[in-house]
């Protein structure tokens, strides 16, 4: 369960380095996150005191090892990782090791008050949707009593198998939210990346309003390109993210694109407050 590669960015804007000014307030409607790997050549130190000053409440997709640095700067680890390779989550003679795994994690992340762990599907390779279904919700369910024990949301990621993620499983909104329906937790949850799911199905709005019980974290991203969320893309994201808010959301929408220009801080920027409804 390897992640996505990214693509090189820039160098990050001048004010790296220097302390930071006043946090940018917020609407607070919709709680902004980042996930760190698509700003990778920023340093850690300076890119959470500009998520801190941007009035982003936290960075995505971060092992127990960066927690402690996040947090220091009053930011949240809102969606962790686990690290580690266990084989994917749709076959069956994987679900002693997942489960090892994640209990572990679970247990690690409550102690450090992280909110959220990720978990993929892994691909199909010849598996029917069914048997695939079937085998993700006995795995899932074998992690739930620790979730739901230690009050850590397990959420599963939706990828697109058309351009990024070939022969991915939990590639349709609906396949995944059967799966968390049939877990019946609330501790297990779907993370709808809407770039994703732009390229696998489109009505975002529609989906996020008719499954919004089932989502525990959302991902942007620009479509096509998996760039900036402003006006070079098809995606309305001020729409979305009103939509997001409207359903009571209370969780966390994280901002997973690559930065295409020059400056990634000041995409980052412009993504928050395109996204502050």
């Amino acid at each position: 369960m390897t992640r996505r590669s990214f693509a090189p960015l820039a160098a990050a804007l001048p004010l790296l380095g220097q302390a930071p000014a006043s946090r940018i307030p917020r609407k607070g409607r919709v709680k902004q996150s980042v996930s760190r790997w698509c700003f990778n050549k920023i340093p850690m130190e300076d890119f959470c005191r500009e998520v801190a000053r941007l009035g982003l409440v936290g960075i995505d997709l971060l092992g127990p090892a960066d927690w402690p640095v996040v947090q220091k700067h009053g930011l949240i680890p809102t969606l962790g990782s686990v690290g580690g390779k266990t084989g994917p989550l749709n076959r069956k003679e994987n679900h002693g090791a997942i489960e090892k795994q994640y209990r572990e994690g679970i247990e690690a992340a409550a102690a450090a008050k992280v909110p959220n762990l990720i978990i993929m599907s892994g691909n199909r390779a010849g598996m029917s949707d069914q048997e695939g279904l079937d085998n993700c919700v006995a795995g899932l369910k074998r992690i739930q009593p620790i979730a739901e024990d230690k009050g850590v949301t397990v959420v599963l990621e939706l990828l697109n198998s058309k351009v990024n993620h070939k022969d991915y499983m939990a590639d349709r909104t609906a396949w995944a939210v059967e799966a968390i329906k049939r877990v019946g937790s609330p501790r297990i949850k779907v993370l709808y990346d809407i770039y994703h799911m732009q390229i696998m199905e489109g009505d975002v709005i529609r989906t996020i309003r008719e499954n919004a019980q089932y989502i525990g974290h959302y991902h942007t991203g620009g479509n096509p390109g998996r760039n900036e969320i402003d006006d070079t893309q098809e995606l309305n994201y001020r729409a979305i993210c009103q939509a997001i808010a409207d359903t009571g959301f209370t969780g966390f929408v994280a901002h997973e694109f690559v930065p295409a220009r020059p400056d990634p801080l000041k995409s980052l920027a412009q993504a928050v407050d395109i996204c502050d409804v």
